[in-house]
């Protein structure tokens, strides 16, 4: 019985939306608007949220980061005293490697931006990453082209160097840079190999547009002296050290190669991705909430504007939904009867929303190479609010009818 009620109901609705196509289109315009709003929003989110996490994992989960700036401040640490920190240097980098027995790589590296040249082509303020051999056993990446340069190299401190593709194309376009001469600071630099481009998005601390060289190449050109030096540390703990134990033994031996006295504080931080994680959650929490407020209002028009059209449906009708009492139609008949259209109406619309969504992120995807995407659960979710929308908006007006008295219904055309 349930089903044919609704089998009768959604039959009327379709008649309905045929017969007013004009109707139909605004009621579908505005909820479709909604939907495309909010849901736009959290796909953008969701990419945001997804680059991010990802550009965190190739940090390492399981690697510590010696800094001379907390990933995370506390409120008795003031900024002024954090920057009046000494940067990290090599000489911590070989206390490190000689005195701990937890650690099982440690590397060192050293940033600072440079103007790059390879015959006319000229690329300014790419990131030069100086660093220790043992830079490949922490950090993710792929090496496309060529390969990555040897413990006597890097020993020697000879002048190669490792591009990325994206900088590789716009250094060198269709030319293969492996073996090619490039200048960086005005030294002669040979291209050994070329990494994978890691993506768009994210923390865009990514091999995308920097050059690995040998730490004692860097050293000719790049000041390690200097109180500004952007500059880490990155230990693995040898198999079944904890993490505690590891950044116990670290804070120790830096404390003890930089004499620092039992009342002195570290001059030093010792960071985890997972800090960065928990500080992206109450970001991502709040940016969550506000697109909640921001989608939120433009599905109140929306469902404003079912409601409208269906208060007019049911004026339209009202001799209708007589008569059909009169023959013994129950209130549940006439009620569901109006909830299938205005669910039909609110549901429609959500689906041309997500349409359109999965065409902007193909287009997107298609400009930009960004890695949009429309989630199943986002699909969900718009379908839902689709759903309830289109309850809430058309209960009140189908109450109303429902409720009609069948012979002031039915007189209410004349």
């Amino acid at each position: 019985m349930l089903f044919r009620l609704f089998k009768e109901g959604f039959y009327f609705a379709i008649n309905s939306i045929i017969v007013n196509k004009l109707r139909t289109f605004l009621s579908l315009f505005g909820i479709t608007i909604g939907i495309f709003s909010i849901i736009s929003v959290f796909t953008v989110l969701d990419w945001m949220e997804k680059s991010i996490r990802d550009s965190i994992a190739t940090m390492g989960d399981n690697v510590l980061f010696v800094q001379k700036i907390p990933w995370s401040f506390s409120p008795d640490m003031p900024w002024w005293d954090v920057m009046k920190r000494p940067s990290v240097s090599k000489d911590d980098y070989l206390a490190i490697l000689n005195r701990s027995t937890r650690t099982k790589f440690v590397c060192l590296t050293v940033r600072q931006q440079e103007q790059v040249k390879y015959n006319k082509n000229i690329a300014g303020n790419i990131s030069i990453w100086a660093t220790t051999q043992e830079f490949e056993k922490l950090r993710t990446f792929e090496i496309e082209n060529g390969r990555y340069f040897s413990p006597e190299e890097s020993a020697s401190g000879r002048n190669i160097g490792m591009v990325n593709s994206v900088l590789a194309k716009r250094l060198f376009d269709r030319v293969d840079p492996v073996g090619k001469r490039i200048t960086i600071e005005g030294k002669k630099t040979y291209v050994i190999g070329v990494l994978k481009k890691e993506g768009e998005g994210g923390l865009k601390e990514l091999l995308d547009e920097k050059i690995i060289i040998p730490f004692n190449f860097g050293k000719i050109f790049i000041n390690m002296r200097n109180s500004l030096l952007n500059a880490d540390i990155m230990i693995i703990p040898k198999d079944e050290v904890p993490f505690n134990e590891l950044s116990d033994e670290t804070t120790m031996i830096l404390r003890a190669a930089r004499r620092l006295g039992p009342d002195q504080l570290s001059n030093f931080s010792i960071n985890r991705t997972s800090m960065l994680s928990q500080g992206f959650d109450a970001v991502f929490a709040a940016i969550n909430f506000g697109g909640w407020i921001i989608g939120g209002f433009a599905v109140l028009v929306g469902g404003f504007g079912i409601a409208n059209i269906m208060f007019v449906s049911v004026r339209e009708r009202t001799n209708q939904i007589g008569i059909q009492k009169a023959l013994g139609a129950k209130r549940f008949f006439i009620l569901q009867q109006f909830l299938v259209e205005s669910m039909l109406l609110s549901l429609i619309g959500g689906l041309l929303g997500i349409f359109m969504i999965f065409l902007a992120t193909l287009i997107i995807n298609y400009l930009y190479d960004l890695n949009v995407y429309l989630t199943v659960a986002n699909i969900i979710l718009a379908i839902v609010i689709s759903g309830l929308i289109g309850v809430i908006a058309g209960y009140a007006p189908t109450n109303s009818a429902a409720k009609m008295n069948p012979v002031e219904a039915i007189g209410f055309s004349f």
